[in-house]
């Protein structure tokens, strides 16, 4: 049985008793798994969550409780001490008080009344200031009341599937000079299965943590001393990085970019010209030298506009594609830094095309098709999503509307995407590249933008077919977005299995004793000379330790020689992928190491 929990219009989704109230009529939205009832469920449960904890902790004070992409936190604060055990205790308390059936009430106060009212709460009269409305809602559950605009449902019995996740800190309003909050995050569904399958997902993707495979492959680290979210890079995740770093770079050469490189420091004048340093300076990191301010370079852009100026253009060399591995340094918040997928320092596969304004669909349908060269290549799902002109922003409505156009005009002919209204770069609108993985999390890795606001900052010019001065369109495009998140989602999609062309350990060679060693040192040698990464496993183990311990690092082949091999010229081959066993030819082995090295088709 379906029960209605609210209305979706143009304007938004409204819980029953807003519409009723304001007299909203819209399509019904019942109780099931779709975004608009999870939005409405979710949003319930952060005020159940803040219900529980007032009955745990009643010194608790209150700021805000969204709905967030993973579910629903609440920040607050208690004098008590809250660990990862206690969210058991809260949870708990949680599903008693679901159980209840409490019907949500809504009402509405003028905002003098509720200032009066939370006169001695800090962090309610510091929501209260950011209202700007005479009158306040709030939302009541039995003894429990929250400042709120909805929506909610109309009781607690709806939140019975219901289920906290981590425990986190957070700065007031997320300034840090501000105090520090918890934040207890957690997830709620319609009903008990989906609850349960998304348990089953999340326990698959703690066995795919590429911050876990990453320490057990020994592909990167992190240390507290060097500082939080800049990451060292073993030898083997060095292999790796430059495995894609080569494969993309002679992928980007056939399809006619040119290498180029600029510095990681500039004066911040130029950051200024830009428009980053209004729009993106919080993101960035500032320093002196001889008097001067300069910033490390959050993006490559101004390096790649320095190239462009290094020549007169003419409409002839237009398009020119630049490319860099460029690494950008980013001031994150130390709340928000997860592994690879969160650093401050990172690198860009990034490239900056400079064309006409008639060449703009034929450059971006050929980014598209590289991209979906990459993705396929991988065997990535991905989906593109237009996205328009942020509140903060630079350039004139018209410029804007053009780049707009002309990314639309290309995304309507292939078909299939949708709009994220407010999400372009501060400079130029963009297409996102959001990829899907084998356990059906959406990430976002690759962008498309069109910028005609920098060319204009900077005065960029091309003499056209009429010897007549010419304004050329920017396109900003790079397609794994950055190779620290690239990797990490590859080693999660991959549970670490990465394919053989890329994989930084490709052979692991074991000798059955020490009296093998000389003929397992010829097979790495060889494999070497072809092209092929071979580890000698020679340690002082037993051969099923040695066998282990290859298998744990995940090595696609595993060739092992003895007596036998040695006489015959062969390895006895176990294959990873395939889960068998065989005797090979050393010839016929390295050759067939050779053709899987061949399997770089997301690159060709």
């Amino acid at each position: 049985m379906s029960f209605l929990i609210g209305v979706k219009t143009t304007e938004g989704v409204f819980d029953l008793q807003t519409a009723r109230a304001l007299g909203i009529e819209g399509e019904p939205i019942f109780c099931d798994n779709s975004k608009e009832a999870l939005f409405i469920l979710r949003h319930s449960c952060a005020h159940l969550l803040a219900h529980a904890i007032k009955l745990l902790y009643p010194d608790a004070m209150f700021f805000v409780g969204p709905v967030v992409e993973e579910g629903f936190y609440y920040d607050f604060k208690t004098a008590a001490k809250i660990g990862e055990d206690d969210l058991k205790t809260i949870e708990k308390t949680m599903k008693k008080i679901a159980a209840q059936n409490i019907p949500i009430e809504r009402y509405e106060t003028t905002k003098a009344q509720a200032l009066d009212r939370y006169a001695d709460d800090p962090l309610k009269t510091e929501v209260l200031s950011r209202i700007d409305a005479d009158s306040v809602m709030f939302y009541r559950q039995g003894e429990f009341e929250d400042l709120c605009r909805g929506p909610h449902v109309p009781n607690t019995g709806f939140l019975s599937n219901v289920k906290l996740t981590k425990l986190a800190g957070a700065y007031l309003g997320g300034d840090s000079s501000r105090e520090m909050l918890t934040r207890v995050y957690g997830i709620a569904f319609a009903d008990a299965k989906a609850l349960k399958e998304w348990d089953t997902r999340m326990e698959e993707a703690a066995r795919r943590d590429h911050r876990k495979l990453g320490n057990e492959l020994g592909l990167f680290k992190f240390f507290e001393e060097i500082g939080g979210g800049l990451a060292v890079w073993l030898p083997a995740g060095a292999r790796l990085r430059s495995k894609l770093e080569t494969l993309s770079f002679n992928a980007h050469m056939r399809r006619g970019y040119q290498p180029v490189r600029g510095p990681e420091i500039l004066r911040s004048d130029l950051w200024r010209k830009s428009g980053h340093i209004a729009n993106y300076g919080d993101n960035m990191y500032f320093t002196t030298v001889d008097e001067a301010e300069y910033s490390l370079k959050p993006m490559n852009c101004l390096g790649h506009i320095a190239v462009y100026e290094s020549e007169t253009r003419s409409f002839r060399d237009l398009p020119l594609r630049f490319f860099e591995f460029g690494t950008v340094h980013r001031h994150e918040q130390s709340g928000v830094l997860h592994g690879l997928l969160r650093v401050r320092e990172f690198t860009q596969d990034d490239a900056h095309i400079f064309c006409r304004e008639d060449q703009i669909g034929v450059e971006i349908e050929k980014i598209l098709e590289f991209i979906d060269r990459l993705m396929s290549g991988f065997g990535f799902e991905y989906t593109l999503t237009l996205s328009t002109k942020p509140a903060k922003a630079i350039g004139s409505d018209e410029l804007w509307r053009k780049a707009t156009e002309e990314i639309e005009a290309v995304l309507k002919k292939r078909g299939g995407y949708c709009i994220d209204e407010g999400g372009g770069a501060f400079y130029g609108p963009k297409i996102d590249v959001k990829i899907t993985d084998a356990i059906g999390r959406e990430w976002q890795c690759g962008t498309v933008q069109v910028d005609m606001n920098l060319p204009e900052r900077f005065d960029l010019r091309y003499t056209n077919e009429k010897n007549e001065r010419a304004r050329p369109v920017m396109l900003h495009r790079a397609m794994m977005g950055s190779m620290e998140r690239f990797i990490a989602i590859l080693i999660e999609h991959y549970g670490g299995e990465l394919p053989f062309f890329i994989a930084p350990r490709q052979v692991a060679v074991v000798p059955v004793s020490e009296e093998h060693l000389p003929y397992a040192s010829e097979v790495a040698e060889l494999l070497a000379k072809a092209g092929i990464y071979a580890e000698l496993f020679d340690r002082s183990e037993t051969l099923s330790k040695k066998i282990r311990s290859a298998e744990k690092l995940k090595t696609p082949f595993i060739a092992v020689v003895g007596d036998r091999e040695k006489e015959a010229r062969a390895v006895s081959l176990r294959d990873r992928r395939k889960r068998s066993e065989e005797t090979l030819d050393l010839n016929a082995f390295i050759a067939q190491c050779e053709e899987k090295n061949k399997e770089r088709n997301a690159f060709e």
